[in-house]
């Protein structure tokens, strides 16, 4: 099997995580609030899983969207399950505002202006707070 980045790496800034998935904010400097929810083990498809799981990764991606809408009080938020570069399974939660820098397209689409957002300095902090608050504590995994 090649080398996958979300097995050998973090894949960003680790917010919460267990033994099942992690919940990291990724380095997006145009999307401040960009996270990725990543399954720990390597799966491609979401029908991979059994019942049980899909409905766990999906808790955590709607967890993920409920703290980034109290966080960031975003226009939108975006859930995407792509993998076509790396496919592992993993969901984007994008934060998105009508005047970001891609707005209505999708981030990986064509640039519409350039509007830089800053991040609160705080943002990691608030988010892992506000997970927590919806998936109860972070555990370490081994």
């Amino acid at each position: 099997m090649p080398a996958c980045p979300l097995c050998d790496t973090p894949g960003g800034t680790i917010l919460w995580q267990d033994d099942f998935c992690r919940v990291v904010l990724a380095d997006e400097p145009d999307y401040p609030g960009f996270l990725r929810v990543i399954l720990v083990a390597h799966v491609k498809e979401m029908s991979d899983l059994a019942p049980a799981d899909r409905e766990r990764l999906l808790q955590a991606v709607l967890a993920s969207e409920a703290a980034l809408r109290e966080v960031v009080a975003p226009d939108k938020i975006n859930l995407a399950s792509l993998g076509n570069l790396v496919p592992h399974l993993h969901w984007h939660v994008i934060p998105r505002f009508a005047d970001d820098p891609h707005f209505p397209n999708p981030v990986w689409g064509a640039r519409q202006r350039d509007t830089p957002r800053t991040a609160p300095p705080d943002l990691a902090a608030r988010l892992a707070a506000a997970l927590r608050q919806r998936l109860g504590p972070a555990r370490e995994t081994e």
